[in-house]
C-alpha cells in the first residue's frame, strides 16, 4: 500500500517546490513588492517560533527539549535560558523576548499573539520603591487561546524572579479601575466567555504578581477611575481584560495543574477560583439558552426527555467537536439544520457542527391524522413533510466520549442502543459453545453478524427474544420502548386497555393489536414512542412493534403486588427477560450559525489594492476615475529610479530595469529626507516612505489594458486609500484580471474562499464526484482494508493533508486558475500553470488552509468535492490550523496565488493587521504539533461493555481512556499516520439537508414564524418560553440599541461618503457640497416593533415585557411624530 510517510509527504513537498520555483521566476521580474515569494516555509513548531519571534538559534534548542519534556516544560526552560542571557539579550529585553518565545511555543507558533498581542514589556515602580514587570497586551489576544494567555502571566512571573524584580503591588484604586473597565467592556463592546463576581476580579488584580496592562482597543472610556498614573489610557484595554478574565480566571483549573507540576509558588489564591468554577458548572450548562436569536430555533430544552438522546461514538464524519444526527431529523426540523450548521449545546462542549449519520436512532413523528411513525429514511421524511403535527422524539445525537474528555466532564448515562446490546451479546457468547447453538434454533453466522455489525444486522423480535432468554441479556433496543416515562398506574391502565384488544397471531407471536381509541391510552403510546395508526375509532399496532409491546404488557399474566414494584420490575416479570431503560441522557440544543461556503470579500468588495481616493466615485471604480480624471492625487509609496530619477511604486524601473530606492519624507512639511534619517530635523516628526503624489492613472490603466490585451472593463473596484505602513499598492494589472473573472481580493493580495470546517477520516469515491482513475492517479490505490480500489462505493482512508472542498469553492477556484494562468502569461511572460477546465482537473492541486486568528497557512491537497457547504478534512489537518469543528470557518487559497500575490507589504499597519495572513507556511503536518483537542478523538471500532456500564455510573471521562483508545496514545508511534477507526457507519456523508432553510427565508418575519411554529411542534420545547427568550434576548435589545444608535448616529454624504458627527451649518458636505443623509433610518428601528408586540400578546409572556414594549413604542412615536402641515392665516379668518 501507498507508504504515507515517504511517498505521500514527498509528493506534497515536490509539488509545492515545483510551484515555488515558478513563483520565484515570476517574482524576480520586479512586478511585486519583493523579488521572492514572501511566505516563509517552516517544517515544525521550532522553526515557526524562531522565524516568528526569535531569538536566532532557538529552533535547535526547542527540538532538543521537545524530545525529553512537555511543551509547557520546554516553554519554561527556554524562558530560564533566555533571561539568563544565553541568547545575547539581558534585563527587560530578555524578559520580553522570553515571554514572546514562550507564548509562541505554547500556541504551536501559529497565532500572532506573541508578535502583536504583546505590545511591550517594561519595568514599573511600586509605591514602596520596588520594581515590577508590566506586560502591555493588545487586541489579537483571543479568548479561544485562554490557557496560553494565562500561562503568559506565569512565564512572566517566572522571568521576573530570575531578574530579581519584586511582585506587582496593585492599589485598590487600580483594582477598581480594572473592574470598572471590565464591566464597561461587557456592556458596550462584547461579552466574555466567563462571568465572575466583582470580588473575584478585584481580588485577582490585588493578588497578581505581574502588572497586566495594555493599550486601548476600543473608543470607550471609563468614567470613574480615570487618569491613573500607572495606567496610560482612560479607554478600555480589551487585550488585558481577556487575559485576566477568560485566560487566568477562566482556565484556573488547567493553570493550577501546570503550576503545581512545575512547583511555582505565589499562585495559590487561584484555588478559590477553581472552587467557584466548580460551583458554576450547572449555570454554564444552561448558557446555550442565553441570547436566543430570532429565526434560529431551540430544538431541545436542557436535559428535556424526547430531545436529542446522547449516543456515544464517532462516525467517519464526526469528531473534533462535530456531532452526528440522523438525516431525517434534519428534514423534519423544517431543514433549519443542514450539514455544517452549528448547534449550541448544553454539553459536553459549547457547540458543534452537524454531520449526517444514518445508523443512529431517527425521529418519531405524530402526523396530523394522529398516526405515529418512526421516520427511518429521507424518502419517508419527504413524504410526511406538511403532515407533521408533533415531533415526539428528535432522535439521537452522536457524540464522541473524547468530547467529554476534552471538556473535563464526567460521562453521562447513555440510552440503550444496538451497539451496547451487541457488547452484552459478545460477552455472553464467549461463555457458550457456538456449535451447540444449532440445537437451540439460533444460526451461528447470524449471531456473529449481530455482534460484528449491529447497525446492518438486526434480529427480528422472535430472534431477539430467544437470544435474550438464552443468554440472559436485555431485550434488543429496537423492541425496547421508553418505559421509564410511565408511572405504575399508567402501566396498569395500559394493561387494562389490552384486555379488550383484538389481536392477530403468527407463529405464536402477536403481530397485530387493535385497541379502542382512548385519549389516555393514546397519550401513553405517544409517551412510549410506539409507532401506530388510527383506523376509524381504533388504534392499530402491527408487526414487531405489536409483538414486543404484547410481550411486555401481556394482561393475561397476573402480577402480584404490582403497586409495590417499579415499572421495570413489572415488565421484566411479564416478559421474562431483562430490559434496559432506553432514554439515558438528553441534551439541549439550539441553532447557532448556519453553515457557510462563500467567497471571501472585503467590505465593500475590492478587485485591486490600488488607491484612487474619491476619484472613482462611490464604487471606487478605476474605470470611472480614468474616464473623469487623467491625473489623480493619492498617498502612495514613493520609490525613485537612481538613473531615470522617476518616481514609481515598483521595485524595478520599467524604463531602464534599475532597482528603485525608497524615499523618506516628513509627513508634516513634505520635506525629502536622507535614507539614514528617521525623523525630520525641523518638525521632529517620524519619517514616512510615502507622500501625496500625482499619478497619471489614465496612462497606467491604458498601458495595463494594452499589456493584458483586454477590452476596457466598466467596473474595476479599487480602494480609496491604503492602510499598510508604506502605502504600497498592488499592480493594476492584477485588479483588471480579477474584475474580468469576477474575483475579489483580500487585504493581503490573495483570493480566498471561506468554508465551515468539517471532519472526515474516510470517504467513498461516489461521495466526492471524482472518478476512480483520477483518485488512483493521485495515490488512492487501495481502500481502507487494503483491497485494490475498483468500486466507487469502497471506503478509502483520507490522507492527513487531503481535503474535500465545496463544489461552490471548486467552481470559484476554476476562475482563480484562469486568472493566475493569464497573469503568468501576460504579465510575467511565463507559461500558464493550471490549464484547468473542469472540477476534476482541480483534483491533486495544492491549497493553503488558514484560520483567521493565525498567521500560518497549512498545506493541503484537493481530492474531491461535496455539495454540502463545508470543507471536509482530516481532524489532524484542522487541528494543525489550530481549529476544531464547533462552527469555525476557515479560508482556502490556491498555493500559486499565495506565493505569487501575497505580500506583507499590503497588510494593514494597525495592531492585528498580521492576523489571517499566510506569513508562514506549514508544508508537512506533524500530528504531535497540532492543537491538543485532536488528541482526544477516539480511534476504536467499538466501545466495550465496561464503557457503557461505567458511563451509567457517570465516571470521570479521564478514566474512560483506559476503556477506549484515543489518538493521544498514537503520538510518536508508527500508527500515528494510520487510519482513525470509527464506531458508526455512514452510508453517504452528503445525505440530508445541504443548505439550512434559515439562509433561504427572505425576511426576519418568515424566520421567526417558522421558528415558533417549530417550537410548537417539538415536544422537548415550550413555545411560550422560546417566545420569551427571543423577545428578551434579541428583539427588545435590538429595539433599544437601534434607538440609541439613532440618537448617536452620524450623517453621510451621498456623493463622496464623508461622514459627519453633526450636520454642518451649511447643511451640505464640506468637501464636495453633496447632499447629506441619515445613516440610521426609521425603518431600521421599527422593523421588530410589530413582531415583538405580536409575540408578547400571542404568548402572554408577562406584564413586564408588555410594559417595555409600550415604553419603546411611545418613545418611537415621540421621535417620529408626524406634524400637521402649518395652517395658513386665511384658515383662521
Amino acid at each position: 500500500m501507498f507508504n504515507f510517510q515517504n511517498d505521500y509527504l514527498n509528493l506534497l513537498k515536490q509539488k509545492f517546490f515545483y510551484i515555488y520555483k515558478i513563483a520565484e521566476k515570476a517574482r524576480a521580474k520586479g512586478f511585486d513588492p519583493s523579488l521572492t515569494p514572501e511566505s516563509l516555509i517552516t517544517i515544525d513548531i521550532a522553526e515557526r517560533v524562531e522565524k516568528a519571534v526569535g531569538p536566532e538559534g532557538i529552533a535547535l534548542r526547542i527540538r532538543e527539549l521537545s524530545k525529553v519534556m512537555s511543551r509547557e516544560d520546554a516553554a519554561f526552560k527556554i524562558t530560564e535560558e533566555i533571561v539568563s542571557g544565553k541568547y545575547g539579550v539581558t534585563g527587560i529585553a530578555a524578559a520580553e523576548q522570553a515571554i514572546r518565545t514562550a507564548l509562541s511555543i505554547l500556541d504551536e507558533g501559529v497565532t500572532i499573539a506573541p508578535i502583536q498581542g504583546i505590545v511591550k514589556v517594561e519595568e514599573g515602580n511600586n509605591l514602596d520603591g520596588t520594581k515590577y514587570l508590566s506586560i502591555y497586551f493588545a487586541g489579537p489576544i483571543r479568548s479561544a487561546g485562554g490557557t496560553e494567555m494565562a500561562l503568559t502571566l506565569i512565564v512572566a512571573d517566572y522571568a521576573r524572579r530570575f531578574l530579581g524584580l519584586d511582585r506587582y503591588k496593585a492599589s485598590q484604586i487600580e483594582a477598581k479601575r480594572f473592574l470598572e473597565e471590565l464591566r464597561l467592556y461587557e456592556r458596550a463592546i462584547s461579552k466574555f466567555q466567563y462571568k465572575f463576581p466583582d470580588e473575584v476580579i478585584f481580588n485577582a488584580i490585588m493578588n497578581l504578581p505581574i502588572d497586566v496592562n495594555g493599550v486601548e482597543t476600543d473608543p470607550v472610556e471609563v468614567s470613574s477611575f480615570r487618569n491613573l498614573p500607572r495606567i496610560k489610557t482612560n479607554r478600555v484595554r480589551g487585550g488585558a481584560l481577556r487575559v485576566v478574565n477568560d485566560g487566568l480566571l477562566g482556565r484556573a483549573n488547567k493553570v493550577l495543574k501546570i503550576i503545581n507540576k512545575l512547583g511555582i509558588n505565589g499562585w495559590e489564591w487561584l484555588n478559590g477560583i477553581q472552587s467557584l468554577k466548580n460551583d458554576q458548572k450547572t449555570e454554564r450548562r444552561l448558557m446555550f439558552m442565553e441570547e436566543v436569536i430570532a429565526g434560529r430555533p431551540i430544538f431541545s430544552f436542557p436535559s428535556e426527555f424526547y430531545g436529542f438522546r446522547l449516543r456515544y461514538g464517532r462516525a467517519r464524519n464526526t469528531g473534533l467537536a462535530s456531532i452526528g444526527i440522523h438525516p431525517a431529523t434534519m428534514k423534519v426540523l423544517k431543514e433549519f439544520i443542514a450539514i455544517g450548521t452549528q448547534l449550541r449545546l448544553e454539553k459536553p462542549g459549547k457547540a458543534g457542527i452537524v454531520a449526517s449519520v444514518d445508523t443512529i436512532e431517527p425521529p418519531v413523528i405524530k402526523l396530523k391524522d394522529e398516526s405515529v411513525i418512526k421516520v427511518s429514511n429521507l424518502k419517508l421524511a419527504d413524504e410526511i413533510m406538511g403532515k407533521i403535527a408533533k415531533i415526539l422524539f428528535l432522535g439521537d445525537i452522536l457524540i464522541g466520549f473524547g468530547e467529554f474528555l476534552e471538556n473535563n466532564l464526567p460521562l453521562s448515562p447513555p440510552g440503550f442502543v444496538e451497539e451496547w446490546w451487541s457488547e452484552y451479546l459478545r460477552k455472553a457468547v464467549k461463555k457458550e459453545d457456538l456449535e451447540a447453538l444449532k440445537e437451540k434454533n439460533i444460526d451461528k453466522e447470524k449471531l456473529l453478524n449481530f455482534i460484528k455489525d449491529p447497525f446492518i444486522f438486526k434480529p427480528s423480535f422472535q430472534e431477539a427474544l430467544i437470544i435474550s432468554k438464552q443468554f440472559n441479556i436485555p431485550l434488543h433496543p429496537a423492541y425496547t420502548f421508553f418505559w421509564e416515562t410511565l408511572s405504575i398506574n399508567e402501566l396498569k391502565y395500559l394493561r387494562e386497555c389490552f384486555l379488550t384488544a383484538k389481536k392477530e397471531m403468527k407463529n405464536g407471536f402477536v403481530t397485530k393489536i387493535l385497541l379502542n381509541y382512548d385519549l389516555q391510552l393514546k397519550i401513553i403510546l405517544e409517551d412510549l414512542c410506539i409507532p401506530h395508526k388510527i383506523v376509524g375509532n381504533t388504534i392499530l399496532i402491527e408487526n414487531d412493534d405489536a409483538s414486543a409491546l404484547w410481550i411486555c404488557v401481556n394482561p393475561e399474566i397476573l402480577i402480584k403486588d404490582i403497586c409495590n414494584l417499579s415499572v421495570k420490575e413489572v415488565i421484566e416479570r411479564i416478559a421474562g427477560v431483562k430490559i434496559c431503560f432506553k432514554g439515558g441522557t438528553f441534551i439541549g440544543a439550539r441553532m447557532g450559525r448556519p453553515e457557510k461556503a462563500k467567497r471571501r470579500e472585503m467590505k465593500p468588495l475590492v478587485h485591486c489594492l490600488f488607491p484612487i481616493g474619491v476619484f472613482g466615485g462611490a464604487q471606487r471604480n478605476l474605470a470611472e476615475a480614468v474616464e473623469k480624471n487623467k491625473i489623480i492625487s493619492v498617498e502612495i509609496v514613493n520609490r525613485k529610479c537612481p538613473l531615470c530619477k522617476k518616481s514609481m511604486p515598483s521595485i524595478i524601473c520599467k524604463d531602464c530595469g534599475s532597482f528603485t530606492i525608497i524615499g523618506k519624507y516628513c509627513p508634516n512639511c513634505d520635506k525629502e529626507l536622507n535614507s539614514n534619517q528617521d525623523s525630520c530635523p525641523s518638525c521632529k516628526r517620524t519619517a514616512v516612505s510615502y507622500k501625496k503624489t500625482f499619478v497619471n492613472i489614465s496612462e497606467i490603466f491604458n498601458e495595463a489594458c494594452k499589456q493584458l490585451n483586454t477590452q476596457t472593463l466598466k467596473l474595476v473596484k479599487c480602494v480609496k486609500g491604503l492602510s499598510n505602513e508604506m502605502k504600497v499598492p498592488e499592480p493594476i494589472e492584477k485588479g483588471i484580471l480579477r474584475a474580468k473573472y469576477d474575483l475579489s481580493v483580500f487585504k493581503d493580495g490573495t483570493i480566498r474562499f471561506d468554508a465551515t470546517n468539517a471532519v472526515l477520516s474516510h470517504f467513498k469515491p461516489s461521495e466526492v464526484s471524482v472518478s476512480i482513475e483520477k483518485l488512483k492517479s493521485i495515490g488512492y490505490l487501495y481502500d481502507k482494508d487494503g483491497k485494490s480500489l475498483v468500486n466507487e462505493n469502497q471506503l478509502c482512508q483520507l490522507n492527513i493533508q487531503d481535503i474535500i472542498i465545496p463544489r461552490k469553492c471548486g467552481e470559484y477556484f476554476i476562475k482563480v486558475t484562469k486568472f493566475i494562468d493569464e497573469l503568468l502569461e501576460k504579465v510575467y511572460n511565463l507559461p500558464p500553470f493550471y490549464n484547468v477546465n473542469s472540477l476534476e482537473d482541480l483534483v491533486g492541486h495544492l491549497i493553503i488552509g488558514l484560520s483567521p486568528h493565525t498567521s500560518v497557512g497549512v498545506l493541503g491537497r484537493i481530492v474531491g468535492f461535496t455539495n454540502a457547504n463545508v470543507c471536509f478534512a482530516h481532524p489532524i489537518w484542522h487541528a494543525a490550523k489550530r481549529r476544531d469543528c464547533d462552527g469555525d470557518e476557515d479560508s482556502l487559497a490556491l498555493v500559486m496565488d499565495v506565493l505569487l500575490n501575497f505580500s506583507k507589504a499590503f497588510l494593514p499597519e494597525k495592531i492585528g493587521g498580521m492576523m489571517d495572513a499566510p506569513i508562514l507556511l506549514n508544508l508537512i503536518v506533524d500530528p504531535k504539533e497540532v492543537a491538543r483537542q485532536a488528541f482526544n478523538i477516539e480511534t476504536v471500532e467499538r466501545l466495550p461493555l465496561e464503557f457503557y456500564e461505567n458511563a451509567c455510573n457517570q465516571i470521570d471521562s479521564k478514566i474512560a481512556v483506559n476503556l477506549a483508545d484515543v489518538y493521544l496514545n498514537r503520538l510518536g508511534k508508527e500508527e500515528m499516520y494510520n487510519q482513525i477507526f470509527f464506531t458508526h457507519m455512514v452510508d453517504n456523508i452528503n445525505a440530508g439537508t445541504l443548505e439550512s432553510s434559515y439562509t433561504k427565508f427572505k425576511s426576519m418575519l418568515e424566520k421567526l414564524v417558522e421558528q415558533l411554529d417549530l417550537a410548537e411542534k417539538i415536544r422537548a420545547v415550550e413555545a411560550k418560553e422560546v417566545a420569551k427568550k427571543v423577545v428578551s434576548t434579541h428583539l427588545l435589545r435590538d429595539l433599544a440599541g437601534n434607538l440609541k444608535a439613532f440618537s448617536n448616529q452620524r450623517f453621510r454624504c451621498k456623493k463622496c461618503n464623508t461622514k459627519y458627527r453633526r450636520i454642518p451649518l451649511r447643511g451640505k458636505c464640506l468637501k464636495c457640497g453633496g447632499e447629506l443623509s441619515l445613516t440610521v433610518f426609521k425603518g431600521t428601528i421599527e422593523k421588530y416593533l410589530e413582531i415583538t408586540k405580536d409575540l408578547v400578546e400571542k404568548y402572554d409572556i408577562g406584564e413586564y415585557y408588555q410594559q417595555r414594549v409600550n415604553l419603546i413604542s411611545m418613545e418611537l412615536q415621540s421621535i417620529f411624530k408626524s406634524f400637521e402641515k402649518q395652517k395658513a392665516l386665511s384658515e383662521f379668518i
